[in-house]
């Protein structure tokens, strides 16, 4: 049977899910998994915002919840730059982790009522078999990747998931700068 991208998107989830739930149960394995959750995180977001994205705010019909939905991601990578470079044995790290885990938890909650459900209810199932290739080669090529790891081509595809105008002239640490104020919620 031929992949959904929402499914896949939300076997995602479920994975990230998983991993929040072993970072907090379990410290003595922080070290090891902390790179895993940055990997996939930093991964999967990629993938949505170059793939993903631009198709449900285009073809679905979900163009004000996609540029929620990125405003999300730049708070998310945020906060998991700030997980990264805490110390997993540190007594800062449970604050800073449980900050990361409301954030995306409050992501994956919306996007899964809203954004997922308007792609199957607007994008046929070959489109979504499509974008389900698409999305998976995407997350393949960024594994490995961080979240300080960006290209000005995802900072741009970033702003222009978030409605944020005037960045075409800026250099990469200027459009870095403007979505990150611009794409604060």
């Amino acid at each position: 049977m031929a992949a959904d991208v929402v499914d896949l998107i939300m076997q995602d989830h479920r994975e990230v899910e998983r991993l929040f739930d072993e970072l907090k149960d379990n410290p003595e394995k922080r070290p090891t998994l902390l790179p895993v959750l940055t990997t996939l995180l930093t991964a999967h977001s990629r993938a949505e915002e170059a793939e993903v994205y631009p198709v449900a705010a285009a073809e679905a019909g979900e163009k004000e919840e996609v540029s929620h939905s990125q405003q999300e991601h730049i708070e998310a990578d945020q906060l998991l730059a700030k997980l990264a470079a805490t110390d997993p044995a540190s007594s800062g790290f449970d604050k800073v982790l449980q900050n990361l885990i409301d954030a995306v938890s409050h992501h994956v909650e919306e996007e899964e009522t809203k954004v997922l459900p308007g792609m199957r209810d607007n994008l046929s199932a070959e489109r979504r078999t499509e974008l389900a290739d698409a999305f998976a080669a995407s997350r393949a090529q960024h594994l490995g990747e961080q979240p300080g790891d960006m290209t000005r081509d995802q900072l741009a595809q970033q702003a222009s998931n978030a409605d944020i105008s005037g960045t075409s002239g800026l250099s990469k640490d200027e459009l870095k700068k403007k979505v990150e104020s611009e794409g604060e919620l």
